[in-house]
Formats: structure tokens, sequence, C-alpha cells
């Protein structure tokens, strides 16, 4: 294959992006068929809502009685449901896994009255961090994964945002800050690609938050993305241990330490 040859391959997801342009299929349009179709009233959702990609925090919360499921909620894919933390009211979405599926729920989060998202995932752990830490602020993500392309060019990096950073930064009680790799591909995580994820300064492996913050970057939008570190990628025999409550009561507390900063 030739010179000229090469020139003329690129990936597919990289063509017929403008980027400026809007897109002919709205959630709001969605979310408006969901309604009539289903006859779910018009409302809104909190202004802070949590991804929660287990689904650990919110079965605790449902066994303590402490969560209602959402009734002005109307997309087709997913339940809201809703929960007093640290006196505020916020909207939960569980089992939210990948980066396509997490940003069509931000997209309609966002039109229907969120105007906080945080996302909290769990991550396999890529350069090992002091034993006593087990969630960190994603600051930047790899973006090897699909779905930020069709949001931002394929040369701009995946980051939480300046303004959010500012208000979470140096809070090192509850969360380390790192550089995390987001896949859609969790069974090619090969040892030649680790290795070089290593050499970036990478902390974790995820499944969202490149996407996320592509989609907020895109849309001015506040997403913030912390990975809670429990796994090796099962290496070895038990593997994925969270912690009483399968984490939530950890989880509980970045979520009012998140709280207690935005209510400032």
């Amino acid at each position: 294959m030739n010179q000229k040859d090469k020139a003329l391959i690129s990936a597919d997801i990289l063509e017929n992006k403008s980027y400026t342009e809007p897109s002919v299929f709205q959630p709001r349009n969605l979310l408006r068929e969901s309604r009539r179709q289903n006859g779910i009233p018009f409302g809104k959702v909190p202004s802070i809502c949590i991804l929660d990609p287990d689904g650990n925090l919110l079965d605790y919360l449902q066994n303590k009685n402490r969560a209602l499921l959402n009734k002005f909620w109307a997309c087709y894919h997913s339940n809201l449901y809703t929960s007093e933390i640290a006196g505020s009211t916020v909207g939960i979405i569980p089992r939210a896994v990948g980066a396509s599926y997490a940003v069509l729920i931000a997209e309609q989060l966002f039109v229907s009255g969120c105007q906080l998202l945080i996302s909290i995932t769990s991550a396999g752990i890529i350069t090992n961090l002091p034993p006593d830490k087990k969630f960190v602020l994603i600051t930047e993500a790899i973006r090897d994964e699909g779905t930020s392309y069709h949001y931002i060019t394929k040369n701009e990096r995946s980051l939480l945002s300046p303004k959010l950073l500012l208000k979470l930064k140096n809070n090192n009680v509850l969360w380390d800050e790192a550089k995390s790799w987001t896949t859609d591909a969790p069974y090619r995580e090969t040892k030649s690609a680790i290795k070089k994820m290593k050499s970036k300064k990478v902390t974790c492996v995820e499944m969202e938050s490149s996407a996320l913050y592509a989609f907020a970057k895109a849309k001015n939008k506040n997403v913030i993305c912390f990975a809670h570190l429990t796994n090796t990628m099962a290496q070895q025999k038990g593997d994925f241990e969270k912690g009483n409550d399968f984490g939530s009561l950890d989880a509980l507390k970045l979520i009012e330490g998140v709280l207690e900063i935005f209510s400032t």
C-alpha cells in the first residue's frame, strides 16, 4: 500500500462530523413522545442527579426505604428515583453502564431539569494509590470509546471543566485526582494496552467518563465523574469487593461531600 492509499484510509467514526450543526433527533422531542404514549405528566427532575452504574447505591437506599420512583421521568430506557441525601433531593439512575448509554441518559436529564450530573462508577485499577484511597475524581479521561467523537473533535482532550475542578480541588480526604482510561470494550483490556496506559500516568479504567466530559464540554453542562477503585479486572479470586453494603455507605459520604461543596 502506497502513501496515497494510506492517506485515504480513515475510521468511519471520524467521518461526517459537523460539530456546530444541531442534531435532527432531539432528546426533548423523544421525551415528549414518551410522555404522550405512556401518560407521564410533565414535570422536572431534581437539579442534582447521580448515575449509579452498578446499582448498589440505589439498592441500598431502596432497602432503607429512602428512594421513590420519580413520576416525571419519561425516558424509555431507564427509571429515575429520588432520595434525600444531606438535606437535598437528588435523582438517581441505576445501571447506566457504558459511554453511549450514559450520554443518552445525560442528554435527557439536562432537558428535564437536571443542572449537575454526578457519575460514580466502579473502575479497574491501573496504577495503585495509597490503600486508604477508595475514590478518585477523574480530571481527564483517555478517549478509547466512540461516543465522545460525536461531540468534540478527535484532537480535543476530555476533561473535567476548569470551573468544576476549581470547586472540587484538593479535597484529598474523600478523593484523589486522577486520569482515567475510558473504554467501550472491557474485555479487550490487554497487557500491552495496560502498559501503555501506565506510561500515560493513568490510574484506572472505566466505561463512561470521557464521553460524559465530551458531552459536557459540547453542551456546556455540569458533569462530574468519580471512579470507585474496586477491582483489578478479575485477575485474582476475591476481586470486586467494595466493602460494607457493596460500598454504598462510602458512596453516600462522597455524595454528601460534593453536595456540601455545592451548597456553599
